[in-house]
């Protein structure tokens, strides 16, 4: 096991053609380390960064970004994930399941990395000096991609690669079109429903994602509403 891509070796019986002292092309190696993954893929946004970068000091700009980023680093790590890329103002990271499904432990461990995210990001208002509080907006999506190294040789990228991706970007944005924090691709919400989570207080929308020429359903809600459902789940433990 290399991270999370799992390799099998093989002796061939048959005699060996290829002159294996020169290396193969960069294209089959690279596709060796493709595998197919069920995943949950996050994407966190800062909402109204243009306007920030243009009446905060850069210097200032710089520290709020840079303590973002590392504190956002540290609340998914803890989470069981790891920041696959910083994007700009956005995060995004990844969160692998197992052929049965999504456990309601890796559930609540997506939930909860949202939950202290926006928790994090709202307390950095109150220790810099913006011209407004700064928010996030999150997208969340379960589903198939392909996952391995997409870089060269000298620069290897280790992400993820596929629609399932895609429509986390596009959930982000489409929680502005709808006016909320948090928009949950259907298959996400699906295994929450199995799971026994129906409390979420998410509700069902339907939004146009760019690139897709069919309207998207999402179950989308607040911060506050994932608040109170984390809190109900935390008391119905304690008990």
């Amino acid at each position: 096991m290399f991270g999370q891509t799992e390799l099998e070796f093989h002796s061939p019986s048959d005699t060996r053609t290829r002159d294996y002292s020169q290396p193969a092309s960069s294209e089959t190696l690279t596709s060796t380390l493709h595998v197919r993954r069920l995943m949950s893929v996050m994407v966190v946004d800062i909402r109204d960064f243009t306007v920030l970068t243009r009446q905060l000091d850069e210097k200032i700009l710089s520290a709020v970004i840079g303590t973002w980023f590392r504190q956002s680093g540290n609340i998914i790590r803890k989470s069981g994930s790891w920041v696959d890329k910083y994007i700009g103002d956005a995060v995004m990271a990844i969160w692998f399941h197992g052929h049965k499904g999504v456990s309601k432990d890796e559930a609540m461990n997506v939930l909860q990395a949202v939950s202290d995210l926006h928790r994090m990001t709202a307390s950095l208002s109150s220790q810099y000096p913006l011209p407004f509080p700064l928010r996030i907006g999150t997208g969340v999506n379960t589903g198939y991609a392909m996952v391995g190294n997409t870089g060269s040789g000298d620069r290897p990228d280790y992400t993820a690669i596929g629609d399932t991706v895609n429509a986390a970007f596009r959930l982000e944005s489409a929680t502005k079109q709808i006016g909320l924090d948090i928009a949950l691709g259907e298959d996400t919400y699906s295994y929450l429903e199995q799971l026994g989570y129906n409390n979420l207080g998410f509700k069902q929308h339907i939004v146009s994602l760019k690139g897709y020429e069919k309207p998207t359903t999402t179950y989308a809600g607040t911060y506050a509403d994932l608040n109170k459902f984390l809190a109900t789940r935390c008391s119905e433990n304690l008990t």
